[in-house]
C-alpha cells in the first residue's frame, strides 16, 4: 500500500506539472525497487488523473454545444501523439527509449526550452485565439512527449507559450488535451482491469485510481493558481537540477 501511495502521489502531481510523470514513475520505481508498477497499476494511475481532469472541467464538458469547436480543436491536437504512440507501442519501440540517459538529457533540454518559451510575450487567450492552426502545431509538439523526460504537459505548455498564449491559458490547453489522451489510455486499459480475478489486485487498482484522482485534482487546482501569479522558473530550475544529476549518474 505504501508503494501505491507513493506512485499515486507522483502520478497525480507530475502528470499535470511540466516535469514528466513517466520519467518520475520510472526513476522512483527503479531506485526504490518498487514491485507494484505493473501495467494494470500504471493504467489505474492514469484513470485517476483522467477522472480528475474530467471533474475539474465538467462545466466546460457539459456545455458541449457552446464549446463544441473548442473540443474539436482539442481532439485534433491530441490525435498526433495518440496515433504515433499507438504504433510505437504496437511495434515495441517505446521500450527502446525508456532508459536513464534519455530521461536525463530530455529533462535538461526541455527544461531549458520551457525557460525560453516562457520568455515569449503574453498576448493570446484560449477562448479568443486558439485556432485550428495552433491546435495542430501544439499537437505536433505533443508527439515529443512520448520520449520519457520530455513531459506531456510540459511540451504542451511550451508550445502554447511559444505561440504567445498566457501561462494560465497554456496550462488549460495542456489539461484539456490530456482528456482525450488519458481517455484513450483508460479505455484500452479498462479491459485488463475488468478481467482481473484476483480480489486483492482489484482492490489495489481501485485504491490507485482513488489516490491518483485526489492528488491530480489538487495539483490541477493549485497549479493554475500558482501560474496565475508566477512564471515557470521554479519548474525550469527543478528540471535543470534533476537533469544534471541524472546525467552525472550516467557517466
Amino acid at each position: 500500500m505504501f508503494e501505491i501511495l507513493i506512485l499515486s502521489f507522483i502520478q497525480g502531481v507530475t502528470e499535470f506539472l511540466p516535469v514528466s510523470s513517466s520519467s518520475h514513475l520510472i526513476l522512483v520505481s527503479e531506485y526504490l525497487r518498487f514491485n507494484e508498477q505493473s501495467l494494470s497499476i500504471d493504467v489505474s494511475l492514469h484513470i485517476g488523473s483522467f477522472l480528475a481532469v474530467l471533474l475539474y472541467f465538467y462545466k466546460d464538458i457539459l456545455n458541449f454545444f457552446k464549446n463544441r469547436f473548442l473540443f474539436l480543436k482539442i481532439f485534433i491536437s491530441s490525435l498526433p501523439v495518440m496515433v504515433i504512440g499507438f504504433f510505437l507501442v504496437k511495434f515495441g519501440l517505446i521500450d527502446k527509449i525508456r532508459n536513464l540517459e534519455t530521461i536525463a538529457w530530455m529533462t535538461l533540454i526541455f527544461g531549458l526550452l520551457l525557460y525560453l518559451s516562457d520568455r515569449c510575450k503574453i498576448s493570446k487567450q484560449l477562448n479568443e485565439n486558439f485556432t485550428y492552426k495552433s491546435a495542430i502545431l501544439i499537437g505536433i509538439f505533443q508527439i515529443l512527449s512520448l520520449i520519457p523526460g520530455v513531459s506531456r504537459s510540459g511540451i504542451a505548455i511550451t508550445a502554447a507559450r511559444l505561440l504567445n498564449f498566457k501561462r494560465v491559458d497554456s496550462a488549460k490547453i495542456s489539461f484539456l488535451i490530456s482528456i482525450p489522451i488519458l481517455g484513450a489510455v483508460s479505455f484500452f486499459g479498462l479491459k485488463n482491469l475488468i478481467l482481473l480475478k484476483d480480489i486483492n489486485l482489484i482492490k489495489l487498482n481501485l485504491f490507485s485510481i482513488f489516490l491518483s484522482f485526489v492528488f491530480s485534482l489538487i495539483t490541477i487546482r493549485y497549479f493554475l493558481k500558482y501560474i496565475n501569479k508566477f512564471n515557470l522558473n521554479l519548474f525550469v530550475y527543478y528540471r535543470v537540477l534533476l537533469g544534471l544529476i541524472l546525467i552525472y549518474l550516467t557517466l
